[in-house]
Parts: structure tokens; C-alpha cells; sequence
């Protein structure tokens, strides 16, 4: 397992490194507001009465074969290439384009204890995901290499222990306070207001107002090493085995298998500093080859692949 440093062990290993880690946001600049208080201030009030609702797909009547349902008006737009690695191109680009286009990604708001139990970490996390249920297993992305963990990072690897827990919507603003670029040792649950609760398989706290936390033990990581500058590295993914699942009662159904998202109410990231609400979803079943495919009219769309699609 690789080396953790503290924090004077950080700025004496790396001091480059180590002020990067802190201040980061000066680097990336993802606020494009100079003046964001008064830009918040000119928005529309949270709609506080929007309830999560079911709507009907954009054309009921789709048919297969139809293709996109605007009626051909996205062929008629043309793509521009990209190369990450072209000449001149930042690394940080590629990072951009990337959370502004995979989007909504889910949030992993990960809680952590040190080996020693003496400091704890709470942080939002969008590079998440549920990767298999049986085991039930999430991935979670780390900036940096092992030589400049995250605080979350390095209590992961040093206890192989944490929580996963879902952001909504009544703890958006908590959650966002523990993003702070605060000091290793400096309790992000105290800046947040936010509430720990004991777990049962690992020492981390879950976070007592989240609707559905995950309690996880590490699998594996897996470390990356930056393509335009060979040496550096520039990531970690982190494979977490789900191990104790809390849910929060009024949203849980009766077996015990399903949550509710009208009071899950997630939270999910956009690009840069934007966040999206979950309010209105649609249900399309998913179907079946053989009935969907005796219509006559449909025959003629059963074809052999053919080179090119």
C-alpha cells in the first residue's frame, strides 16, 4: 500500500503538490461568476412546492425504427473532433468538457475515519457509481495520486472503511460546504451542521440526514498516470463493496427493495459549479424481441449488422 504523508510531510515531499491540493479551485476555476452572490441573487426563488411527478415520453407513439423523436433535426447538425492529447490542449479542458457532458452524474458524499480515529472526512465526490449488486460493488474517483491524497483517499486506504451516502435535496448546501479546501484534521461535519450516526460493519459515520447511505469496505485501487505528462499522476479509483445499506423508513417499501425518489429528492452534478434536481420522470418499458417484432410493418428492420453501424 503506498505511503501516506501528513500534512507537513506533504509540503516538505511536494510543496507544489501540496498547495495544489489545498487551493485547487484557484486552478480550475470552475465559478465562471465574478460576483456570485449578486448572480444568485438575480435567479428565481427555490420552487419549493415541485413535487418529484411521472410525465409521458416526448412521442408515446414512437415506433421502432423511427430513430430521434426530433424529427430528423439533430442529423442536420454537424460534430467538431476533439483530440485530449492535442498540442497545446490542457489537461484541465478535458476535465471540463468532461463534467459538463457527462451529466447528471450521481454524488458520492463519502465519510471517513483516520487509522488512529482521531480525525474524520465528509466530501462530495461525482466521478461515483454502482457497478454490480451481487456483490454489491461502487467505484469512486479520486483526484490526484497516492504521493497527494485527498483527505478521504488517504483514510481509505489507510482503513479500508467508509460510507457512501446520497445527497438530496434538504442537505444540498451542507454537503456543498464540505467541498471546502479546509486542512487535513478540520471536521467538515462541524462547517456543515451535518449530523454522524453510528454504523455497524465499519468505524465511519454515516450521515444521520441522508436518506440512503451505504456502509463500504475497499476492494481495490487502482492509480493513473497522466498522458501528457508521463510521471505525473493524476487519479485513483477506488472499487467499494457495499456492506450494511441504511434507509431511511418513510422511504423504503415494504420489501425492502425499493426507494421511493419523490422522498430521495437526489441531487445530482452538472458542469462546472451547477447541481440538478430530480422532479419529473418517465417510464419506458423495455422490450421484448419477439413481440415487438411481429408487426409486418416491422419485418423489413430485422437485418443483419452491416459494417459501419
Amino acid at each position: 500500500m503506498p505511503k501516506n504523508f501528513g500534512d507537513d510531510e506533504q509540503r516538505a515531499h511536494d510543496p507544489s503538490a501540496h498547495e495544489q491540493r489545498m487551493d485547487s479551485e484557484s486552478t480550475v476555476q470552475r465559478n465562471p461568476h465574478p460576483d456570485f452572490g449578486k448572480v444568485q441573487a438575480s435567479r428565481p426563488d427555490w420552487k419549493t412546492d415541485r413535487e418529484f411527478k411521472f410525465a409521458k415520453t416526448k412521442d408515446p407513439n414512437w415506433k421502432l425504427g423511427q430513430g430521434g423523436n426530433d424529427g430528423g433535426e439533430s442529423l442536420k447538425k454537424e460534430h467538431v473532433e476533439i483530440d485530449p492529447y492535442a498540442e497545446g490542449r490542457p489537461a484541465i479542458f478535458n476535465y471540463k468538457l468532461l463534467i459538463s457532458g457527462i451529466i447528471p452524474r450521481p454524488i458520492g458524499f463519502v465519510s471517513t475515519r483516520s487509522k488512529d480515529g482521531q480525525s474524520t472526512n465528509l466530501a462530495p465526490f461525482s466521478y461515483t457509481q454502482v457497478i454490480n449488486h451481487d456483490p454489491p460493488v461502487f467505484i469512486v474517483g479520486f483526484a490526484g495520486g497516492f504521493d497527494n491524497a485527498k483527505d478521504s483517499l488517504r483514510n481509505l486506504i489507510d482503513t479500508n472503511e467508509c460510507v457512501i451516502n446520497i445527497i438530496s435535496e434538504h442537505i444540498i448546501e451542507a454537503a456543498n460546504a464540505t467541498s471546502i479546501n479546509a486542512p487535513y484534521g478540520i471536521s467538515e461535519w462541524s462547517i456543515s451542521g451535518l449530523h454522524p450516526a453510528p454504523c455497524t460493519t465499519v468505524k465511519a459515520s454515516r450521515v444521520k440526514e441522508s436518506v440512503f447511505s451505504i456502509e463500504a469496505k475497499l476492494m481495490e485501487t487502482k492509480e493513473f498516470e497522466s498522458r501528457a505528462t508521463p510521471g505525473k499522476k493524476t487519479g485513483v479509483l477506488a472499487i467499494i463493496e457495499g456492506t450494511r445499506f441504511w434507509v431511511r423508513e418513510d422511504a423504503i417499501n415494504k420489501d425492502r427493495n425499493i426507494i421511493d425518489p419523490a422522498i430521495l429528492r437526489p441531487m445530482s452534478r452538472l458542469g462546472g459549479i451547477t447541481y440538478g434536481r430530480t422532479t419529473e420522470g418517465l417510464e419506458l418499458p423495455r422490450p421484448d424481441f419477439n413481440e415487438a417484432t411481429k408487426p409486418e410493418e416491422v419485418k423489413p428492420l430485422i437485418k443483419p449488422k452491416a459494417e459501419g453501424q
